[in-house]
């Protein structure tokens, strides 16, 4: 993409009808409003440093990691069993 200057944007500007100029200004009222917010915690992690990111990452897979050792059993049980015999139930009534 290449570089837009504030003379471009304001030669656009000055070619809208007047009936127009107060969507123009709100529309650039609130690009200015959002630049001003902080950014979204993806965004923050894409400026840090590649060896931070790395760091990051391989802390919440170890968390995940954790977190499914933790559940293996109750995951096993939701997944398999009852779904089936759910289904055979439905499909018996159907028939």
């Amino acid at each position: 993409m290449e570089a837009i200057t504030y003379t471009q944007v304001q030669q656009l500007v000055e070619k809208l009808p007047e009936a127009k100029l107060p969507l123009a200004y709100h529309l650039l009222l609130e690009l200015v409003l959002k630049e001003i917010e902080p950014q979204s915690p993806q965004a923050e992690f894409m400026k840090l440093p590649v060896e931070e990111q790395q760091i990051r990452l391989s802390q919440q897979a170890e968390q995940m990691k954790t977190h499914y050792e933790q559940t293996a059993d109750e995951r096993t049980e939701w997944q398999t069993g009852e779904f089936i015999d759910e289904c055979e139930t439905r499909r018996d009534l159907v028939s």
